[in-house]
C-alpha cells in the first residue's frame, strides 16, 4: 500500500513539473537555473524515477510560484475532497523517529496544511521560502522550539506561532516527550 501511495505521488509530482514546465515554455535548463534543481534530477523527477526531497519540492514549487500541495495533487479535479490519513504524503522523517507529512493544499490562494511530529532530538531546518510566505505553527502536545532568522522561540502546548518564513528557520525538540503540531503556510498571491 505505501508502494502505491510513493507512486501515485512520484506521477503525480511528474506530471505536474512537466505540464508547468511546457506550459510555460521552459526548457530543462531553465527550470533548473530557477530552481536551483540540478537538471538530472528534473529529467529524473519528470520521469517519475525518484521521490524528490522536500526541499527539492520546495525550491521547484517557488520557482513556478504554486505550492507543495498543486505539484502532489492527483490528476483529477474536485470540488469535494477527503485525504485519508494513510494517503497523505510523508514528506519528511527525522533522524529520531518523527516526521512531516502534507495533510492537505490548495493553490488558490496558496495554503498548505501539516502535521508534524517530532521525537526528543528530531529537528527540521529549512532556508527561507519565498518572499512573503508565513507560517502558522499550533503545537497540540510537547514543547516546541522554533528558530526563525537565529532567533529561538519556545511554543508550549496551545500555542501558536505566526511569522514570516521567508527567512531561514527551523524545528527543535529539546524536551523528552515528542511534539505534535499543526503547521498552516501561506503563500504569497
Amino acid at each position: 500500500m505505501l508502494t502505491d501511495t510513493v507512486e501515485t505521488v512520484t506521477g503525480a509530482v511528474a506530471q505536474h513539473v512537466r505540464a508547468l514546465r511546457l506550459g510555460r515554455g521552459w526548457s530543462l535548463d531553465e527550470l533548473s537555473g530557477r530552481s536551483g534543481v540540478s537538471k538530472g534530477m528534473v529529467v529524473q523527477i519528470e520521469a517519475a524515477r525518484t521521490n524528490p526531497s522536500i526541499g527539492t519540492l520546495c525550491r521547484i514549487a517557488d520557482a513556478f510560484g504554486v505550492t507543495i500541495a498543486q505539484l502532489l495533487e492527483p490528476a483529477a479535479d474536485r470540488t469535494v475532497r477527503v485525504t485519508r490519513a494513510a494517503d497523505a504524503p510523508l514528506l519528511w522523517r527525522g533522524g529520531y523517529g518523527g516526521f512531516g507529512r502534507l495533510l492537505a493544499g490548495v493553490n488558490e490562494p496558496g495554503v498548505e496544511l501539516w502535521e508534524w511530529r517530532l521525537s526528543p532530538h528530531d529537528r527540521y531546518e529549512t532556508p527561507e521560502h519565498s518572499p512573503g510566505t508565513r507560517e502558522l505553527v499550533h503545537v497540540l502536545n510537547g514543547e516546541l522550539t522554533v528558530t526563525i532568522d537565529g532567533a529561538e522561540h519556545v511554543v508550549e502546548p496551545g500555542d501558536t506561532i505566526d511569522f514570516q518564513s521567508d527567512k531561514p528557520h527551523g524545528y527543535r525538540n529539546d524536551g523528552e516527550h515528542p511534539v505534535r503540531l499543526l503547521m498552516v503556510v501561506l503563500l504569497p498571491g
